[in-house]
């Protein structure tokens, strides 16, 4: 009894259809998303004949276990023009299922998609969401409320949006992927992702020195009541809080220009990354797939145009290199703006130097009634450090990320 009869026995349905790590899946369809063509392993894995395949809407390997509301996200992102990578878990024939990381692109009059099989822990994290999404949506969820939980879950995450998840998700599966076949990374999908965790450092050191900057910023009105304290002494403290005041103010400006909001300078150079890297990893598994079709050419009806999916897939890997390399400009160009920023903060720290010595000096002359002020001086020393190797660590992975570019470019 073969898995392709009906009553091949029903607790199979619940088990995973097996296939290579090497290979990967291709399948092209319309705008409404009915096949126009697929590879050899499209078609093994979901155990279709090539007949039934060929005019089928993609549904029709489409898993029960997948929620609506990703699918509905999908089109969403897909009728913007949006390239975009999925987990997607799709049944067999005989009702096994077998997880793929998707990649699906416009492309002329319809879609192309080209898959992986997706092996790092973020699947099965993905898996147990979905899992939710499901049974929200058994219990009355629409489609498009189900995707709104979707970008929430993402947000939740760590993630800004969905194109920063979907780059992280790809890349990650790639290495995992890559890793286990005992393939080394290709050396410009290494950069981008030796650059995509130096951004991603620079956010933490980023939040860590935001924290320390607001630890501090109570130091004025401290140094205010001293000063009113010490009456007619107190007069230099009074003016040297109010010069602190100024600098806090200039500081919490350029917090909310580098770190803060969609269009701060944190956010150019992290989206400009994340895009490169989602557009170069997407451009390699279309490269694999091109060579892929080359080698499986009698598994093909003759009624399949083998030279013309090449083609299209040429043509399209060529789209994602061009855009890859659009984006490799724009992250030479936000790295620029980020070390200007950078020197900013650096112009402010040295101020805040100045004035905690300004502060020394007057505890000194003040004597036992300058106690109060000494306390306030060791919370600036403290702070002032922890700021200053902070901003040094982001310089530091700035210079990662613009060397890594001018490597990129002398590659691409």
């Amino acid at each position: 009894m073969s898995e392709l009869d009906p009553a091949f026995p029903s607790a199979v349905s619940h088990s995973e259809a097996k296939f290579q790590l090497s290979e990967v899946f291709y399948s092209r369809t319309d705008k409404r998303g009915v096949i126009q063509a697929g590879n050899e392993v499209f078609q093994r894995v979901a155990g279709h004949d090539w007949g039934k395949l060929i005019g089928a809407p993609h549904k029709i390997i489409r898993h029960p276990d997948m929620p609506r509301g990703v699918f509905h996200f999908l089109w969403e992102r897909l009728k913007e023009g949006k390239p975009t990578g999925a987990y997607v878990k799709n049944r067999r024939i005989c009702g096994r299922y077998y997880w793929v990381f998707a990649l699906v692109a416009p492309t002329g009059d319809g879609f192309i998609s080209t898959r992986i099989k997706p092996t790092s822990p973020l699947r099965a994290e993905v898996e147990a969401f979905y899992a939710q999404m499901l049974q929200q949506e058994r219990d009355g969820m629409s489609p498009a409320e189900s995707a709104d939980n979707l970008r929430d879950w993402v947000q939740g995450k760590g993630f800004a949006t969905y194109d920063s998840f979907q780059s992280h998700a790809l890349a990650t599966e790639f290495e995992a992927r890559s890793r286990q076949m005992g393939r080394p990374l290709d050396p410009m999908l290494q950069r981008f992702v030796d650059m995509s965790r130096a951004i991603s450092d620079v956010w933490d050191e980023a939040d860590r020195m935001t924290e320390a900057f607001k630890a501090i910023r109570t130091v004025p009105m401290n140094m205010r009541i001293i000063a009113s304290r010490l009456e007619n002494a107190g007069g230099p403290i009074s003016a040297i809080s109010v010069n602190y005041s100024q600098m806090l103010e200039e500081m919490s400006a350029w917090v909310k220009t580098f770190v803060e909001g969609d269009d701060c300078v944190f956010a150019h150079i992290r989206n400009a990354i994340l895009m490169g890297q989602f557009l170069a990893f997407a451009s390699a598994v279309e490269r694999e797939m091109i060579a892929g079709f080359g080698t499986t050419r009698d598994a093909y009806p003759d009624t399949l145009d083998i030279a013309r999916e090449i083609a299209e897939l040429t043509e399209h890997e060529k789209r994602f290199m061009d855009q890859t390399i659009d984006k490799l400009g724009s992250v030479e160009r936000e790295a620029r703006r980020f070390a200007h920023s950078v020197l900013d903060m650096k112009r402010f720290v040295t101020g805040l130097s100045s004035t905690r010595m300004m502060c020394k000096i007057e505890s000194a002359s003040l004597s036992e009634s300058g106690t109060a002020l000494t306390g306030i001086v060791e919370q600036l020393d403290s702070c002032q450090e922890e700021i200053e190797e902070r901003l040094a660590r982001v310089m530091d992975l700035n210079s990662v990320i613009q060397n890594n570019t001018a490597m990129l470019r002398s590659m691409i």
